[in-house]
């Protein structure tokens, strides 16, 4: 029998708690242009239904604090619950950004110290924690390249290279910033080769887009020559900092030769990721790119800190405020308790973890690109799929059915019937050891019991859907009748 919707168990006067009312009439304290004519075409129901309701679906969403979440490209890795508990203590989550800078003396100095660790960390010059997300921190970042061609006289670029193993908000931002986005198709090695790179540059390229490691979870090894030929033709370096996971403490983009890099704090720095946010992206550059970071800067005068507003040649703000702050105290949180050397292993173990899958899976699925891989691995199931019928997307279904969340699948599109597998240095051996026995046996079923993927997942509350009308039809808002 179907769970009832607080449809079902409405009633007319049915009432939650009741708030008093208000002395004054509604038409005294709202324009009457905004008041509704009708009453909303909401359920009645009581307290208790409504909590139960929303406690039930809590308990059928998938979460990182449930069990395995290899998402590839993603991090969902678990956060220690300290971190949130730092963040949630009222005296930083309930200050309010308007108060005067002499009454946050303690909130602006965690800024000030976790924009110099980012710095350190990144090998950057300087770094503004403005940008709300991960996608956001490239906009800014090319935001920041065009004002700087601009400053001197080169409006000419109008070009960006992204390779196409890049993450895939890349082309998004370059187009977001009025530029036009060259592909850059990877070598046989699965990185960009620097003989394909000499043919695209040119005296209109503003800047390589490079993601480092790739989505291929592969190191570009060639990154300095690389960096000096963007250099030479007049053109910056981005580097999408979403795969930080795989440097941490061991190599840093400043030194790879990169302008601009952006980290996503909610993947790498113990901050929540998924759920539609709050993110945080904030950007490093190089000390020639300092003056166009977004205002205001944070900045010391006379022994205090303070916002500094006057910056001619800024981009003006990204950001209401000055970003998502209760992200920055999670991340600060994260980066003391760590310390460098904690940082180091994190990385350490992530790369372990992921070479350890990949080894483990090499001979069930297709390994498309050979050889050692980062902090994530991508596999492919196109001989599978070839033999049995059975896709990536089946697999993704079955793997529910093990409580154990989905790789990200059919990306980076370089690759046929991909799956993106990244496991974080959180997880122990005993839960990859349980992955991979998974992996396996589903790997059985596709060839002995092919019925059984193509139909998965059995045991979720909501099954297969039927994904070509969800895409082209989707309902997205409940309507009566």
């Amino acid at each position: 029998m179907s769970e009832p919707t607080l449809f079902d168990l409405s009633q007319p006067g049915k009432r939650c708690t009741r708030m008093p009312r208000p002395e004054r009439a509604a038409e005294e304290l709202v324009p009457t242009r905004h008041l509704r004519a009708e009453a909303p075409a909401l359920p009645e129901v009581s307290e208790p239904e409504i909590a139960r309701h929303y406690a039930r679906l809590a308990a059928w969403n998938f979460n990182v604090d449930r069990n395995f979440y290899p998402l590839g490209s993603c991090t969902m890795k678990y956060n220690p619950r300290a971190h949130e508990a730092i963040a949630a203590d009222p005296g930083w989550a309930r200050l309010h950004p308007a108060t005067p800078d002499e009454c946050v003396q303690g909130a602006l100095e965690l800024i000030a110290e976790l924009e110099t660790w980012l710095a350190a960390i990144l090998g950057m010059d300087a770094v503004s924690l403005q940008p709300p997300a991960g996608a956001a921190g490239e906009f800014t970042s090319l935001r920041v390249f065009r004002a700087w061609h601009d400053a001197r006289g080169d409006a000419a670029r109008t070009r960006v290279i992204v390779p196409d193993t890049a993450h895939g908000t890349n082309p998004a931002s370059v187009a977001r910033c009025g530029w036009e986005v060259t592909v850059l198709p990877s070598g046989e090695d699965g990185r960009v080769s620097p003989e394909a790179l000499a043919d695209a540059l040119g005296d209109d390229v503003a800047a390589l887009m490079l993601t480092n490691p790739n989505t291929l979870g592969l190191f570009e090894t060639r990154v300095l020559e690389i960096a000096e030929m963007v250099h030479d033709a007049g053109a910056l370096m981005y580097c999408d900092g979403a795969n930080l996971n795989a440097l941490l403490g061991h190599a840093r983009p400043g030194d790879m030769g990169f302008d601009a890099v952006q980290v996503n704090l909610h993947k790498t720095f113990s901050t929540p990721h998924g759920g539609g946010g709050p993110g945080a992206g904030p950007i490093g550059v190089v000390a020639k790119l300092e003056p166009f970071l977004p205002a205001p800067r944070l900045v010391e005068r006379e022994g205090a800190l303070g916002w500094d507003w006057d910056r001619p040649q800024s981009i003006g703000k990204v950001q209401a405020w000055f970003g998502n702050f209760l992200i920055a105290v999670r991340a600060w949180a994260y980066i003391r308790a760590m310390g460098a050397e904690g940082l180091r292993r994190v990385t350490e173990d992530a790369v372990l973890a992921a070479n350890y899958v990949r080894g483990a899976l090499r001979d069930t699925l297709d390994l498309p690109y050979p050889g050692a891989c980062m902090h994530e691995c991508v596999l492919s199931a196109k001989t599978l799929a070839g033999e049995t019928g059975v896709r990536a997307a089946d697999i993704a279904k079955r793997l529910l059915d093990y409580d154990i969340h989905p790789p990200t699948m059919y990306f980076p599109l370089v690759v046929d019937e991909a799956l993106m597998i990244e496991p974080t240095e959180t997880e122990s051996k005993a839960t990859l050891d349980r992955f991979i026995a998974v992996m396996r046996e589903i790997a059985r079923d596709a060839a002995e019991h092919p019925e059984l993927l193509h139909d998965a997942p059995h045991s979720t509350p909501v099954r297969r859907v039927d994904e070509v009308t969800a895409a082209r039809k989707p309902v997205l808002r409940w309507r009566e009748g």
